[in-house]
């Protein structure tokens, strides 16, 4: 059986959180300092590090057949890829910035101005949807620094908190896109490739599924039962155990991590004691 080749950025955060999730699917990653291209003996999958920037170009001449990238890229790139999962991970936006000086904000600032970026595609998209006229200056890296040497009257850059402009002078102005990590795959996979793509979605969405959710269990009276399961949020029913104490009941159940705090009033209204709540490895559906 041949492999899928699957193509991971280099270095960086991305590289981190991708090699996380391959291995949160079960996938054995031994690979030794340098090494660009590493087999996975449990799985048949290729590795391949590759810079960022290439991995849609390798993408749509079928070089590799799938990859994790972040979405801003696919949209400077404008490839024919496939988006086939968002990830969750490596969240971020593309977002214009001035001098803290300037009191006007808006894109509106930037007519006739000079912007200084490294996604120049995606950025003319933006403003002349705008039907805003900019100069652009292409600049690979330090995009920040450019308002400060008088390269630039502003910039558009990624942005996750905020430090880095901060610590620049700037301040954020308009969001242009939201990004996160996506995987993504080659227009023609063959058929036993796409059969190994699918037994890895289906790996990917099992982690992603257990990802914010949490396993909740609890005790209550026996007669609250019926109302306690109507406040939970479940995968389909709760299940229900007998406590050695008459008319007592311990409640299992799933519930998202993020409306846990929402309902727990409520749980405990009912009558709902001694509620835990422990982490979920997998939810396979």
């Amino acid at each position: 059986m041949s492999k899928l080749k699957i193509a991971i950025q280099k270095s960086g955060r991305l590289n981190e959180d991708s090699l996380k999730l391959l291995k949160s699917c079960g996938i054995k990653i031994n690979n030794g300092k340098d090494q660009l291209k590493v087999n996975v003996p449990n799985f048949p999958i290729e590795i391949l590090y590759l810079r960022n920037t290439d991995i849609p170009q390798y993408l749509e001449d079928g070089v590799v057949d799938i990859a994790i990238v972040g979405e801003n890229l696919l949209v400077e790139k404008n490839k024919k890829v496939r988006i086939l999962e968002k990830l969750g991970f490596s969240k971020c936006r593309l977002a214009l910035a001035i001098p803290k000086s300037v009191k006007t904000e808006g894109p509106s600032y930037f007519k006739d101005k000079k912007i200084a970026t490294s996604y120049p595609n995606t950025v003319r998209k933006y403003f002349e949807d705008k039907n805003i006229q900019t100069d652009i200056h292409v600049i690979s890296g330090s995009v920040e620094i450019a308002p400060n040497i008088g390269l630039a009257d502003g910039i558009c850059d990624i942005v996750s908190t905020g430090s880095t402009l901060f610590k620049n002078g700037l301040k954020e102005t308009d969001t242009v896109l939201t990004s996160e990590a996506v995987l993504v795959s080659s227009m023609n996979l063959s058929a036993e490739h796409q059969e190994i793509l699918d037994r890895l979605i289906f790996r990917i969405k099992a982690v992603l599924r257990a990802k914010n959710t949490k396993y909740i269990l609890m005790n209550l009276p026996s007669d609250k039962i019926e109302e306690v399961s109507a406040i939970l949020p479940v995968l389909k029913s709760p299940t229900i155990l007998p406590l050695a104490q008459p008319g007592w009941s311990s409640l299992h159940s799933v519930i998202d991590e993020n409306k846990f705090w929402e309902v727990i009033d409520a749980l405990k209204a009912a009558g709902a004691e001694g509620i835990l709540v422990a982490p979920i490895d997998k939810i396979v559906r």
